[in-house]
């Protein structure tokens, strides 16, 4: 069983930075779940440095335990996982790392485990969810964010961004748009009805003051009865989160959510089947303080927290429960 390394006694801080102690091992065998890093941000259109947010992310995970008090349970009872390290990439390559990345997901995916990828800027969405598709098919997003990211390129020799990694999924045939919902998007656009293009997609857009309006228990019941019990993959930009909380992000939007807010949003999703989930767009050097890392971390945290809640309720042993007892860490 793979599970956190966390002794009594022993520092938190100390030794190598995985993600929550989690042992570093490149295995696809009796692992339910790996967190992946993927330290490229050739795709954005703004501020680069996302290319450094795995590994802060990964220190900044350090005091995370893995019991979750508000879902009750410990993940290490219902979940063998792993820091799968870094994947690699071409830094100023947009479409060979989109190659590589798609081509290292992929048998990820058919071993049937849940990769939680750390950006990395949101193009890395793209390749994940085609490695995706190879597997499920079209699966439903839910996306937490303060932009669409449903543009399209003026230039087709120059496609590929942040900026528009959904329209391209959508093409590509690789979302179920229909089933999918996307939540909080704000700011200033550069064309009246700047939404409607995603909308016409078949995505239900939810505005930042659309979710305000809910309870966060009405939205978390909506994106249910949205997605059914259909594959779905969650993402989630850190600028979905105001600045004043997120400021180490490359397009940071005023009048945003709160930290406890999006943790209430995820922990509400309990029960969903979750097929994929990344974090993207920290840019560490925009923050010295690290909480943008921080909150990072624990908003991973709950995406592993989603999976333990689902195998509980389903009564699907871990994986690593076929071997034999004490033989892995």
């Amino acid at each position: 069983m793979y599970r956190p390394q966390i002794e009594m006694g022993k520092p938190l801080y100390s030794g190598i930075h995985t993600f929550m102690h989690l042992p570093h091992v490149q295995t696809l065998e009796h692992v339910d779940f790996a967190v992946i890093g993927v330290p490229f941000d050739t795709g954005v259109s703004y501020a680069i440095g996302a290319r450094f947010g795995p590994s802060s992310i990964r220190t900044m995970s350090q005091r995370i335990r893995p019991i979750s008090p508000v879902h009750k349970i410990d993940i290490s009872e219902y979940l063998s996982g792993i820091d799968y390290g870094d994947l690699r990439v071409h830094p100023g390559y947009i479409e060979q790392s989109y190659r590589v990345i798609e081509e290292q997901l992929t048998p990820v995916f058919e071993a049937g485990i849940v990769p939680i990828l750390l950006g990395g800027d949101h193009s890395i969405s793209l390749p994940h969810l085609r490695a995706a598709a190879k597997k499920y098919g079209p699966v439903c997003l839910v996306h937490f964010d303060s932009h669409s990211d449903t543009g399209r390129a003026q230039d087709p020799e120059r496609m590929w961004s942040h900026g528009c990694v959904f329209s391209y999924a959508v093409d590509e045939g690789l979302i179920d748009a229909e089933h999918s919902i996307q939540m909080g998007m704000r700011g200033s656009t550069f064309k009246p009805n700047g939404l409607d293009d995603a909308r016409a997609m078949g995505f239900e857009v939810l505005t930042t003051d659309d979710v305000r309006d809910l309870t966060i228990e009405e939205l978390c019941a909506k994106v249910k009865q949205k997605v059914g019990d259909r594959p779905v993959f969650l993402t989630f930009d850190i600028d979905f989160l105001d600045p004043t909380y997120a400021p180490g992000t490359g397009t940071p939007e005023v009048g945003g959510f709160t930290t406890y807010e999006a943790q209430r949003m995820l922990r509400g999703l309990a029960g969903i089947n979750f097929i994929g989930f990344d974090l993207v767009e920290v840019l560490p050097d925009r923050d010295p303080s690290h909480i943008t890392a921080l909150h990072a971390a624990n908003i991973a945290f709950e995406f592993v927290c989603l999976l333990a809640v689902k195998r509980r309720l389903d009564g699907i042993p871990s994986k690593g429960s076929a071997i034999p007892a004490g033989s892995v860490r």
